[in-house]
């Protein structure tokens, strides 16, 4: 058999295979030739203003990043973004960036490096909390104009010249981790427009993650499917073992979160947790929860998790004693339910929170000790 039939063959089998996990087959999108035109976008910014590809006409060489930000390696090429476009300002060059991602089609547990989605409204946080100093703008809703310009993973970055004609396409630069870095493509390739000179390679290879089209919807909502089907049940739990837990002698980060079935707000935000949960757990990370109710309320206790899909480590305290397992929790605090606490190895608490949480300070915090790239 030739190496092109087999090709085929294996390609038509991994169609099936999706297709009976119900999964959708990769989209086939092409992208943009060298030589090629810009096509026209109209699209919102974080900002608060639409952008055209007009409102760039003065521009000698317009840069488009397609990038976003939940990806691990689009967050390790931030600052290399900002740094394009503030060394090159004065040049006659202009950066925009354009998230494509549907953001319905991110499966929770592909934001494990990351402390918030693709969507508008986290859009706008992110310019903030890292200074973007170029437009970000949202494709994720029709996702026109990422198909119409063809970005393979983010970060892709096409690079124009004064008549919009494409002249380089592809990574930004050859390494994830900047010491790394031997060969500044999308610099090279402005540095010779600028000079008038061939772009030395016009086209390179993207590393990063996929992006999310809107064809994907489906494999999210099968994840929520999958995390629906894993068992939940809940352990009675002694004061002394719950000070063993706040030791944590794991590789781990720990999330323990005490909470009771008589408590609003214990019992809403249960959610939130089950989802950093299911962002995190691939990595370092595992969350127990510890519910104060009295030991003969477990079938309360059980119903609530069950309903809130709670799969991860589940304890029901042992005795009425509320304060007596609140000190085993932390001895730092004289009560209150809910209380959160996280747990780096070793025991060392880096967070801590009476009442409900702030959900993104608290991703913040999980992503701080983690880490936001690849290691």
């Amino acid at each position: 058999m030739s190496t092109y039939r087999r090709q085929i063959l294996g390609t038509a089998a991994a169609i099936l295979l999706m297709t009976g996990l119900g999964l959708a087959a990769p989209e086939e999108i092409r992208t943009l030739g060298i030589g090629d035109k810009a096509p026209d976008f109209d699209l919102a910014a974080v900002s608060g203003r639409r952008y055209k590809l007009a409102d760039f006409d003065r521009a000698e060489i317009l840069v488009i990043v397609f990038t976003c930000n939940h990806c691990p390696t689009a967050q390790a090429y931030e600052e290399r973004i900002k740094k394009l476009a503030a060394d090159y300002r004065n040049k006659g060059l202009m950066l925009i960036a354009i998230s494509p991602n549907d953001p319905k089609a991110v499966r929770l547990d592909e934001l494990g490096y990351s402390d918030m989605g693709d969507s508008f409204e986290d859009m706008k946080i992110r310019a903030k909390d890292m200074s973007y100093n170029f437009p970000y703008l949202y494709d994720g809703d029709e996702q026109k104009v990422s198909r119409s310009y063809g970005p393979a993973r983010t970060p892709h970055i096409f690079v124009f010249d004064k008549r919009r004609r494409l002249r380089y396409e592809g990574r930004i630069d050859d390494a994830e981790k900047p010491g790394l870095v031997k060969s500044r493509d999308a610099r090279n390739a402005i540095e010779a427009l600028l000079k008038g000179e061939k772009v030395p390679a016009e086209k390179t290879r993207t590393i990063g993650c996929s992006i999310k089209w809107s064809s994907k919807r489906e494999s999210a909502k099968q994840a929520f499917e999958n995390w629906a089907r894993e068992e939940v049940d809940v352990a009675t739990i002694d004061a002394e073992s719950i000070k063993e837990l706040v030791r944590n002698d794991s590789p781990k980060l720990r999330m323990i979160n005490v909470w009771a079935s008589w408590s609003g707000p214990s019992v809403e935000q249960l959610a939130e947790f089950v989802a950093a949960d299911r962002m995190y757990r691939r990595r370092e990370f595992e969350l127990i929860t510890i519910s104060v109710d009295s030991p003969g309320r477990r079938g309360d206790v059980l119903s609530i998790l069950k309903k809130q899909q709670a799969s991860c480590a589940n304890y029901l305290f042992d005795s009425q004693d509320v304060y007596q397992a609140m000190t085993a929790v932390d001895n730092k605090l004289l009560g209150g339910v809910p209380y959160t606490i996280l747990v780096r190895p070793g025991g060392e608490v880096i967070y801590r929170r009476v009442g409900t949480v702030d959900p993104l300070e608290l991703k913040q915090a999980i992503v701080g000790y983690l880490g936001r790239y690849y290691k």
